[in-house]
């Protein structure tokens, strides 16, 4: 299994409403690094969602439906889209600062990269993300 993490604005797209929806296509990702992360998920990796802006936190958990396709929203070029499904909000969200503060999630492309939108994460760094949210899967 691989683990991930997806940004996205809370005011375009919060947790909550991903829940209500039940599932999301991802949609709408015009960098090639993260177009290439999207193509690398396989069905039922997780997925952590973190809202960026102003509350700079991971807040749910997500698993990824399916393989990934040719994104609808594209009207040029060669970009992807991706289904994912909630599996839960975490317990407690984890913030910005507490994973730059952490030894473990210090290396995690979150904090090297900061603009890019979708992101790999080993298994270390995922169950460290976990203990930091009192979650469990």
């Amino acid at each position: 299994m691989n683990y991930w993490l997806v940004k996205q604005e809370p005011a375009d797209y919060a947790w909550a409403t991903f829940v209500k929806d039940g599932c999301t296509a991802w949609t709408g990702v015009r960098n090639f690094q993260a177009r290439n992360q999207l193509r690398a998920m396989k069905s039922g990796d997780l997925v952590f969602y973190y809202h960026s802006g102003e509350e700079k936190s991971v807040v749910g958990l997500a698993r990824v439906g399916g393989e990934a396709y040719r994104d609808p929203t594209a009207d040029e070029g060669d970009w992807s889209a991706i289904g994912l499904v909630p599996v839960k909000a975490l317990a407690k969200p984890v913030s910005l600062a507490v994973i730059k503060a952490d030894r473990i999630l210090q290396e995690l492309p979150l904090v090297k990269q900061s603009r890019l939108s979708v992101m790999p994460l080993n298994g270390k760094q995922f169950n460290r993300v976990l203990e930091l949210a009192d979650t469990t899967i």
